[in-house]
């Protein structure tokens, strides 16, 4: 095993224990199922922000949209992120500080199925039922791709088999989740949020530094062809109408997800 790998490896684990112990570092400030699932309603908007965005970009934003637009070129990655943007501005503008009054009014409501119950008055808990199944359904999917993302990067950085590295990730990830709740997730997602905006940036400049500076980048970009970098053309053809709005929708999915 090389020095290199070491190195990597030993900061890799003191990371993942540093989260572990913000799980039980915020486990003593839970003292009801409010402070467990919603952090007391006492989170500030820095922290909420950035865990929010944390949550949602992850694995896609620094392994899936940067694939795409290997792959494919520019556009469809560039409308889709247009449309991501746009939903996450209409999300916090026209639903979150109403979405906060009404669950508060609401009985005090701590998840969304029953803030849907108690918002429209259901006896039955149908609309609670309802809203379970479809949590349930899709928002298994989206946590397992998160797994997913963790398990490549594991296997891909230390060599770990996939399975293993899946199992280590969602561990680590459950421990400090189920230890410190709510608080917990922001907390250890500020950090992420925090690290993921920083290797943006540092990527960004390492990248151009080894390819020789700007110009060779811009050259090194230009040889993929023309049209690589033009989000209104796909292969060689106008990238249509419908094409682009159906990657703007993806910004609709914010307003379904209860994180």
């Amino acid at each position: 095993m090389s020095g290199a790998l070491v190195a990597r490896l030993v900061a890799f684990v003191l990371y993942l224990a540093f989260m572990i112990y913000i799980g039980l570092r915020y486990m003593k400030n839970n003292n009801s199922s409010e402070d467990f699932f919603l952090g007391g309603r006492k989170i500030g908007p820095w922290m909420t922000a950035l865990s929010a965005e944390a949550s949602d970009m992850s694995g896609w934003l620094l392994m899936g949209l940067p694939g795409v637009a290997y792959l494919t070129g520019l556009k469809e990655a560039f409308w889709t992120a247009v449309g991501l943007e746009i939903g996450t501005y209409l999300n916090w503008f026209l639903v979150a500080k109403r979405l906060r009054r009404y669950t508060e009014s609401c009985g005090n409501s701590i998840t969304i199925p029953e803030f849907l119950t108690n918002r429209f008055k259901d006896k039955t808990h149908t609309i609670s039922l309802i809203s379970v199944i479809f949590i349930l359904i899709f928002f298994t999917i989206y946590t397992a791709s998160g797994f997913v993302a963790c398990g490549q990067l594991i296997n891909s950085v230390f060599g770990v088999p996939y399975i293993p590295a899946v199992l280590i990730g969602m561990a680590v990830i459950l421990a400090y989740t189920m230890a410190g709740g709510f608080l917990a997730v922001c907390a250890t997602d500020f950090i992420q949020g925090t690290l993921m905006f920083l290797a943006l940036i540092v990527t960004t400049v390492v990248m151009i530094v080894v390819l020789g500076g700007p110009a060779a980048a811009n050259a090194k970009v230009a040889s993929f062809g023309a049209q690589f970098l033009n989000p209104f053309v796909d292969d060689g053809a106008g990238f249509g109408a419908m094409a682009i709005i159906s990657a703007l929708g993806w910004g609709l999915g914010y307003f379904g997800m209860p994180h």
